[in-house]
């Protein structure tokens, strides 16, 4: 029924009425079975419906339908509309909650409060279908029912589907400042772990180049001879 022209039954009696066209050529065009057609001619059906003139509201072409009625096996087809009207966007209003989920409702505003801080009032209101005086008063403790309120999921809840609150979170992390984080030490990434090594060839590749040897000590060189013998030459004071 894509192809069918607007008000099929009506522009059917118009070119029932107007034209020679064959039932078949009417019922293809129409959309509509051959009998209903016939019945139509016959006044047994659509006794009350006006006909509807397809040329004039531009679906039909006068030529397309002298052409149709010369020859019988020619099917008629629908002309392109020149006039490309713009599809009118729904207005986007408040999320419609169920009467038995709306009692859950602000348990849900209590879950995405402290789970999600990062949330606006505008995407949670979005989000569950609430009023900022209500999520004002959860948010500052001040509800009626703050004592007995549970953070629930929303999604849980059924008061919205995973993918829009994936889709507020992301928004929201999208406008938040990003902040470096300093995480200490890490470990070495795997590529250079796994990098290949050469292969040792000497015993320093091995176990390193072996450090110098310490100067002799003084200490280690003591000659008495040369001290005792330089005592000899010191005048004691007799």
């Amino acid at each position: 029924m894509g192809n069918a022209p607007l008000m099929p039954k009506a522009t059917a009696v118009w070119l029932v009425e107007n034209t020679s066209l064959t039932f078949d050529q009417i019922a293809d065009f129409c959309k509509l079975h051959p009998l209903e057609v016939k019945g139509i001619a016959d006044g047994e059906v659509a006794a009350g419906i006006r006909g509807h003139d397809p040329i004039t509201s531009g679906q039909l072409t006068r030529e397309e339908i002298e052409k149709a009625e010369k020859n019988s096996g020619h099917r008629l087809h629908l002309s392109v509309s020149k006039v490309v009207v713009p599809e009118v966007k729904k207005a986007r209003g408040p999320r419609y909650t169920p009467l038995s989920r709306r009692q859950d409702r602000p348990n849900a505003i209590l879950w995405l409060v402290r789970n999600h801080p990062e949330l606006k009032d505008a995407q949670i209101m979005r989000l569950v279908g609430t009023t900022k005086t209500t999520l004002k008063a959860i948010r500052e403790r001040t509800h009626w029912n703050s004592a007995a309120l549970t953070p629930m999921d929303p999604v849980t809840l059924g008061l919205c589907s995973q993918i829009d609150l994936d889709f507020e979170v992301n928004r929201a992390a999208k406008d938040k400042p990003a902040t470096v984080e300093d995480h200490g030490q890490t470990l070495v990434p795997a590529s250079v772990t796994t990098s290949p090594r050469p292969e040792p060839s000497t015993t320093e590749d091995v176990f390193g180049k072996a450090k110098p040897a310490a100067p002799p000590d003084d200490e280690d060189n003591f000659d008495a001879d040369r001290v005792f013998g330089r005592l000899k030459d010191v005048d004691f004071g007799e």
